[in-house]
């Protein structure tokens, strides 16, 4: 009876055919689809106005944080694709430190260099931003469902413990983790707040700031001149 139970679920969370994108799927479209709600809450009190996002998908939406402009990639099996075009496998075409914000919407799972793409979303983050990363969370109910859909494809979950040991390398502060999404593939709604077992998860990161260090200057000795005054009151010794 367990066991056709669990057909029976494997079933329901497999709509497309197994070659194609398991992004393009319907429960992982509803999961990208309300992630925005959660994070502009814990954004209103960002001042950058320069944001990036590299998702999975052309059509899933920002958050609509006031005066900020969005730099908006995709990545596909041939390089990124959107505002921009570029090659996966090269760095990130942006200067050092070109935006304030930088969001990576599931973009780490079909990635062919984690490594690589986390630390050039660190590289392209300026002093004091915002890194969040949104993906399917290894430990819970999507888990199996999407290694098998993805068993023919270039995609790997992350696990965020993982993902903190990386960024703190690179230099940031971890701000918060929080769980998003339905328990099952089979119940996706967008993910719109935290839940204790939700399919994916939210990670913030906040790059630190360059603290300047304070040349420690030695002092000289200091000489008197030959004809200098004395302070008041204080009286001349012969030395005999």
């Amino acid at each position: 009876m367990a066991g056709g139970r669990h057909r029976r679920h494997r079933i329901e969370c497999m709509p497309l055919q197994r070659d194609q994108d398991i992004h393009a799927s319907v429960p992982l479209r509803q999961l990208r689809s309300g992630q925005w709600r959660s994070m502009a809450p814990l954004l209103q009190r960002e001042t950058g106005r320069r944001a990036l996002r590299i998702g999975v998908a052309d059509d899933d939406a920002v958050p609509p944080l006031p005066d900020v402009t969005w730099t908006r990639l995709w990545l596909t099996e041939g390089g990124y694709r959107g505002d921009l075009r570029g090659r996966a496998d090269e760095p990130l075409p942006f200067i050092d430190e070109a935006f304030d914000l930088v969001w990576l919407q599931h973009a780490l799972e079909p990635a062919p260099q984690v490594a690589a793409l986390l630390a050039e979303a660190c590289r392209v983050l300026a002093a004091g931003g915002v890194l969040v990363v949104t993906a399917v969370h290894p430990l819970g109910g999507w888990a199996p469902w999407f290694c098998w859909r993805a068993r023919r494809q270039r995609q790997s979950l992350q696990w965020p413990w993982r993902l903190r040991q990386q960024l703190r390398r690179q230099g940031l502060e971890i701000d918060g983790l929080h769980r998003l999404g339905a328990v099952w593939p089979s119940d996706a709604r967008p993910a719109g707040g935290d839940s204790r077992w939700g399919g994916g998860y939210l990670l913030l990161a906040r790059k630190q700031r360059r603290q300047a260090i304070p040349l420690k200057l030695r002092p000289l000795p200091a000489r008197a001149p030959v004809n200098a005054h004395l302070s008041p009151g204080t009286r001349r010794h012969s030395v005999s």
